[in-house]
């Protein structure tokens, strides 16, 4: 009989404080960072099926890696330990071996930085493909800038070539860029039910099949957004048909225009622009202008520090040239290893202007990145210079308006009611009631339409 590590966790009953050690597992159970290699029964029963020879379960090696996964810890003084994102350990390790690898040899240098971002590309399309959340670009991003930052501190300000306020400049724009990077990955934008997904209200005069029986013989008011109309016949009007083709089924929410939903996230972003792996999270309409911001300071910063480190291991060339040609660079493990982090730079910053040029352009003719792909796709759109700037014209106000509504659009959004008046989009609390959500529309219990018992009634708001 199997020793039992675990505490199942009652309902009702008052949860201990958990120690820096302690956690809940995925089954709702109290464990202990200890205790990880006790109670494996998927991993035994996948060892056992092996060793007989007996063929797996469908879900055995995905059982394996969920326990896994869970079970790795670290310790944590708040909150009990806190579980750890094995995507964030591979640059970790990676990058420093193939960096290093990479200075011990021209040849060896030019197939690791060649390999490098296949390798990227690579995962980059089989997490797309299977449109799950990860950390390991966030995690690359993030240590990339973090070790470039060391070795430039370690290998090149000993030299003696820069001084402190290259350091000082240098140190600024690493630490800008950071924090940009972090107020980017801030909410995006994310669509809250909101008084203008009321579309309509209905008037119960006796119970449903689904309404509690002590309703009967009472009047009822129920707000319908434009999922709920399901089953009903769909009353005519433009707005209505509107609402319900931006109706999002798994949000259950009225998507204002240019929002959309985005799969890996499992929500709907005002603005969507599209989602970035590198911050692990959506680009819209919240945070739109500073993902442009940490794309500009990343660059700059990059190309300061490329011309910094090429000036000190290669002062007898010009910056152009010393990065195709530094002759007696290789002499040296540590000029070599500068050499070969200024060459990963700059293909990362070719990367980075791609990106920021595709923004600029974007910005200029006031299209998105998700709008421009599904206006190729139907072919309702021009493109020139090979793709890079679509040009939808639906809400194009020209080049210094497009930029004007970029700069100036904030965090609320604001949609057109059936007026034609803004309305700004606020959220609502899921524990509303039906007398909180009816204050809402102020027309809602002025246009009920009367009806005979048994009935009901739906007028549009």
């Amino acid at each position: 009989m199997k020793k039992q590590t675990h505490k199942v966790l009652k309902r009702g009953e008052e949860e201990e404080s958990l120690c820096c050690c302690e956690y809940v597992n995925r089954h709702g159970e109290r464990s202990h960072i200890a205790a990880c290699c006790c109670d494996c029964e998927d991993l035994d029963d996948a060892c056992d099926r092996f060793f007989k020879r007996d063929s797996q379960k469908p879900d055995s090696l995905s059982q394996v890696a969920a326990v896994i996964s869970d079970r790795i810890r670290v310790p944590w003084l708040w909150g009990g330990a806190q579980k750890l994102d094995l995507s964030i350990v591979p640059p970790l390790i990676l990058l420093p071996a193939m960096l290093h690898l990479a200075a011990l040899h021209f040849l060896l240098g030019l197939v690791v930085l060649t390999a490098l971002p296949g390798l990227v590309l690579w995962y980059y399309y089989f997490t797309h493909r299977k449109k799950g959340q990860t950390l390991f670009f966030l995690s690359l991003a993030l240590f990339s800038l973090a070790y470039m930052y060391y070795l430039f501190i370690a290998e090149v300000f000993p030299r003696g070539d820069v001084g402190p306020v290259e350091l000082a400049a240098v140190t600024v724009g690493v630490s800008l860029t950071v924090l940009v990077l972090f107020h980017s990955k801030r909410n995006p934008g994310v669509v809250r039910t909101s008084r203008e997904a009321i579309h309509s209200t209905v008037t119960y005069y006796s119970p449903s099949a689904d309404r509690d029986s002590l309703l009967n013989g009472r009047r009822q008011d129920v707000l319908l957004t434009a999922a709920s109309q399901t089953g009903f016949t769909e009353p005519d009007g433009p707005e209505l048909k509107e609402s319900n083709r931006n109706w999002c089924s798994v949000c259950q929410v009225v998507r204002p225009p240019r929002a959309g939903h985005c799969r890996i996230c499992g929500v709907c972003v005002l603005r969507l622009d599209h989602h970035c792996v590198w911050i692990n999270s959506c680009v819209g309409q919240a945070n739109h202008r500073s993902f442009l911001l940490t794309l500009v300071l990343f660059l700059l910063t990059s190309l300061y520090g490329i011309g910094l480190v090429l000036r000190s291991v290669c002062p007898q060339q010009l910056l152009l040239t010393a990065l195709l040609y530094c002759p007696g660079v290789y002499n040296q493990f540590s000029t070599a290893l500068c050499f070969t982090c200024v060459w990963y730079c700059s293909i990362v910053s070719a990367g980075v202007l791609h990106l920021l040029v595709v923004q600029v352009v974007n910005i200029s003719c006031n299209v998105t990145e998700r709008e421009a792909r599904a206006a190729l796709r139907e072919k309702s759109a021009r493109s020139s210079c090979w793709g890079l700037v679509v040009e939808t014209g639906v809400y194009s106000r020209g080049f210094s308006g497009n930029w004007s509504e970029f700069m100036s659009m904030g965090d609320k959004a604001f949609i057109k009611d059936g007026s034609g008046s803004r309305a700004e989009l606020l959220p609502l609390s899921g524990s509303a009631s039906l007398a909180e959500h009816s204050s809402l529309s102020p027309c809602a219990s002025h246009m009920e339409a009367a009806s005979r018992p048994g009935n009901i009634s739906a007028a549009p708001v």
